[in-house]
């Protein structure tokens, strides 16, 4: 049986299986990644890329409620909340092809000494490959795509095993806006050919976004043969309360952190940091909007997925956290609930709780909240509510993660970086520091 289907989450029921990729055809798909990457950079201009990833976004305008309703079949995503994923990814299209030109110019660089000129021209590496995460579809796969197709590298986009649809859908989308056969190839690899795609020297790069095991592993094989990588791997991200002239709407804010896509976002909000002097009350008004989400709550991505989160919620109990639950697992529907009193002893201390659980933690300084925001091995996102400007300035500054949101929630943008530091990965992805991760800065000095 292939391990490409796509299973209702909300049902089980199992609405359609996709072949795994023959080796025949992954050779094929690296070969014509390879020849389009020969010849496509330097018989299209950046200009000419651009447009057609203008078309991109006007498909995904014009098809949002068909890829919409694809990727709630698939992983259980909200409607609401799959069609805003869509409107987010035809903006991001649409952004590099408004940028692309000005983030891909020639850079001028001014001499120390001595006669001439120095220019840095940024151009294409190839073929890179692109391992993406069930638990946005379309989003993963338009920060990765977008910038590196509008350079001139080609893709292949092997998605996760329970989104063949999704991703099918994406290949024939860059195919009718334009883009040359083999300039973005879907392929369903095994792992075992995933290993073999990064050592084949034809592929020059991989991104993965994905788990801290399966990140290990890319970084592992890409190092051993010299090809670079960017990594987006999980995150436990601290929202940190240390004073609020709106309790109730920080709170609403929190939730809406914690819940977006049932949870299952690597940088939601998963441990909430709050000061002694307001953690009863927040704490109090949190749960029961927590335990209140559960009324119309989807399904996690999987049986499985909930099965996991089912386990990290018993063990965080049998080493003396308090569960306040709003009920029992039921097959892929998992109960929104509140832990508190996890030590640093606890065994899911350190681990990243993926779907609608939140960790509340109570603190007595500025300085513990720190200390305990920073005590983890992730470092994606992170999130600072404060009513004193400069005790924001300073906490954000404090905080090791790859990105802090002061006094709001769900302010990224496709202008704006994206990416971690810690076990949470390396490297950027969106605004105009995406567009460089995968480019030869090659120097032309003159005399």
């Amino acid at each position: 049986m292939s391990e490409y289907a796509v299973t209702n989450p909300a049902t089980a029921e199992v609405v359609a299986t996709y072949p795994t990729a023959t080796q025949a055809e992954i050779e094929a798909a690296i070969d014509a990644a390879a020849k389009t990457s020969r010849t496509w950079s330097r018989t299209s201009t950046v200009a000419e890329r651009a447009a057609l990833l203008g078309k991109v976004a006007k498909l995904h305008e014009e098809r949002r409620e068909q890829l919409a309703t694809v990727i709630n079949r698939e992983m259980g995503k909200p409607m609401d909340q799959s069609l805003g994923e869509v409107d987010f990814c035809a903006a991001i299209y649409q952004y590099y092809a408004d940028n692309a030109e000005k983030f891909l110019a020639d850079e001028e660089i001014t001499l120390l000494d001595g006669e001439g000129s120095a220019v840095v021209k940024r151009g294409p590496v190839g073929v890179l490959l692109g391992i993406m995460p069930w638990n946005y579809p379309y989003y993963q796969v338009a920060r990765f795509a977008g910038p590196n197709l509008v350079v001139g590298n080609t893709i292949l986009l092997k998605h996760a095993p329970q989104c063949p649809e999704s991703a099918e859908l994406l290949q024939l989308i860059f195919l009718e806006a334009g883009f040359p056969q083999g300039a973005y190839i879907d392929i369903r690899a095994t792992n075992d050919q995933v290993a073999e795609i990064i050592a084949d020297p034809r592929v020059a790069a991989v991104s993965l976004t994905g788990s801290e095991r399966a990140g290990a592993a890319v970084a592992e094989i890409a190092g051993r043969h010299l090809k670079k990588c960017v990594l987006e791997l999980g995150g436990s991200d601290p929202f940190v309360v240390l004073s609020t002239d709106d309790l109730d709407a920080t709170v609403e804010a929190a939730v809406a952190g914690r819940m977006e896509n049932t949870g299952q976002a690597c940088n939601a909000a998963k441990r909430f940091i709050v000061a002694e002097g307001i953690y009863d009350d927040f704490l109090t008004k949190f749960t029961e909007k927590i335990l209140a989400a559960a009324d119309g709550v989807a399904p996690l991505s999987s049986l499985r997925a909930a099965e996991t989160l089912e386990q990290q919620v018993k063990t965080a109990v049998a080493g003396g956290a308090k569960l306040t639950s709003a009920g029992e697992r039921n097959g892929a529907f998992f109960p929104p609930g509140v832990l508190t009193g996890v030590t640093e002893d606890n065994p899911i201390y350190g681990q990243e709780l993926f779907g609608p659980v939140a960790v509340v933690y109570k603190v007595g300084s500025e300085d513990e909240a720190v200390a305990v925001a920073n005590d983890t091995p992730f470092g994606l996102g992170s999130y600072v509510f404060t009513t004193d400007a400069d005790q924001a300035k300073r906490v954000a500054d404090r905080i090791d993660a790859g990105m802090v949101f002061v006094n709001a929630v769900g302010a990224e943008g496709v202008e704006l970086p994206f990416g971690g530091i810690k076990r949470s990965g390396y490297g950027r992805e969106l605004g105009k520091y995406g567009i460089d991760e995968f480019v030869n800065k090659k120097l032309i000095r003159t005399v």
